[in-house]
């Protein structure tokens, strides 16, 4: 079982948060830490300056909120808002704390993707740890 687990956050559509916290429950061991990471894309300066000033602010309340009550009634959770590119964000972040496995969902992908959605295959292909993911 893993004591330090990632499960990394994303709200877009077709993601199966709620599959991958039960799969992180079902991996923890006793006394295991779980960790809900979102990153928060950086915004284009030449887009940013199209949207209204409170936006980036009231976004993160927003992921704040969601993501307290995602952990409101998971043992050892507690979960984290980060800036940055989101694949490379999550390995550094699970470098950088020393998680053992990260639990990753992926949405349904098109040929694009090749088979996984694009920050989920640049984890299974960079971590240093396990990495399971959803779908």
């Amino acid at each position: 079982m893993y004591s330090n687990i990632l499960v990394p956050v994303s709200f877009d559509e077709g993601r199966d948060v709620k599959g991958a916290l039960e799969v992180a429950q079902a991996l923890a061991g006793e006394g295991a830490k779980i960790t809900l990471l979102h990153v928060m894309e950086h915004i284009p300066s030449y887009a940013i300056s199209y949207m209204p000033t409170e936006y980036l602010l009231e976004s993160r309340k927003a992921i704040d909120k969601e993501l307290a009550d995602l952990v409101e009634d998971l043992p050892g959770g507690h979960s984290e808002v980060v800036e940055g590119h989101a694949g490379r964000t999550v390995l550094e972040w699970a470098e950088k704390h020393d998680v053992d496995c990260i639990v990753i969902a992926s949405h349904r992908p098109g040929m694009q993707d090749l088979l996984l959605g694009s920050t989920a295959s640049m984890v299974v292909r960079h971590a240093s740890c396990a990495v399971h993911v959803i779908r």
